[in-house]
């Protein structure tokens, strides 16, 4: 019999009926995604069951449902730790599922402990501060121009045409907003001017591989270069994406550190690191998303896939496969200190 593949998930849809608003669920997966996921896993081989969000997933396993493999794209909701949620309760059962693992999801989502990780192992990230109160910002001695953005969002939340910081007031106020609207701490870091890219990576640990790099370059040049939420929400209007082939000496430099990165922070099956390029044009580790959007036609990796000739199916069985030998070879990752 084929093996069964659940599918834990957050739909925008389920939260949106709830009440909440377009920005607050910006990190969860249309309808759409969801079809085109458990289609693809279909013609891959496998059977497959809708689960739905981690409370569905707790119920069902507490009713004995169980699963050869779960595909988990359920980004959680409330709190840094909301990426784990899922990981950690099938590692309670015992269950294989795909991505990273609860201490992955946890640290990278912090977007400060993740840079302060990649710093120890002496990979480039600009400098940063985090202000958890408004009296932090007086102790943040970095040099302007600044950027400002929540410390665990994704999606572009809370990045907007004020997220460049050119002095000391300006830098109070954007800290009191951000603090006010997302209750959480602010990550403060040097501003990066230069060129931004985004490395899909797949694979685990030694057997990681860079597929692709994708430039992200805005169409209006009268905007700050910014990656910002409205530019993510109507990218397809708003951001030229292309590779990187102009640049091989920088395309080298880009993914080797997109690589390292991934492989420091643990990420498994597959990801996408974000590196932007300092005023030298030295690339910089920005953050990584080790549960990276997969609509076929409008997330980043997906468009990495197809940028660099893998289809969409594809690339929904290499991670599968990817997990399968993780669980089959009993791999186990090792932190790696130097």
């Amino acid at each position: 019999m084929k093996p069964l593949v659940g599918i834990v998930y957050d739909l925008r849809s389920d939260y949106l009926s709830e009440g909440y608003s377009q920005e607050d669920v910006a990190e969860f997966d249309s309808d759409a995604t969801i079809e085109f996921l458990q289609a693809a896993i279909e013609r891959c081989g496998y059977r497959t069951e809708r689960i739905g969000h981690g409370k569905a997933l707790n119920l069902k396993l507490v009713a004995g449902h169980r699963w050869d493999m779960v595909f988990n794209v359920a980004e959680g909701f409330g709190g840094r730790n909301r990426e784990s949620y899922v990981p950690t309760l099938l590692e309670m059962y015992n269950i294989a599922y795909t991505f990273s693992d609860p201490l992955t999801c946890a640290l990278t989502l912090d977007k400060a402990m993740a840079k302060q990780w990649v710093a120890q192992q002496h990979l480039a990230t600009p400098p940063f501060a985090v202000v958890e109160t408004l009296d932090d910002v007086e102790a943040v001695h970095l040099d302007y121009p600044l950027f400002a953005k929540p410390l665990t969002e994704g999606s572009g939340k809370g990045i907007d045409q004020n997220s460049k910081i050119e002095n000391a007031t300006k830098l109070k106020t954007v800290c009191t907003e951000l603090l006010s609207r997302y209750s959480q701490p602010v990550l403060v870091e040097e501003f990066l001017p230069g060129r931004e890219f985004t490395v899909g990576i797949l694979g685990t640990d030694k057997d990681a591989r860079v597929l692709g790099t994708m430039e992200i370059e805005l169409v209006f040049k009268n905007e700050p270069a910014i990656y910002s939420y409205l530019n993510k929400e109507e990218c397809e209007s708003r951001i030229h994406y292309h590779p990187l082939r102009d640049d091989p000496t920088l395309k080298e430099k880009v993914e080797q550190l997109a690589l390292h990165c991934y492989q420091v922070l643990q990420c498994r099956d597959a990801g996408r690191v974000d590196i932007r390029c300092d005023h030298n044009g030295t690339p910089c580790f920005i953050e990584v998303n080790p549960l990276a959007g997969l609509h076929p036609h409008h997330s980043d990796l997906p468009m990495i896939a197809t940028q660099e000739g893998m289809d969409y199916d594809a690339l929904i069985g290499t991670i599968l496969q990817n997990a399968f030998k993780r669980i089959n070879t009993g791999s186990q990752q090792t932190w790696k200190i130097s």
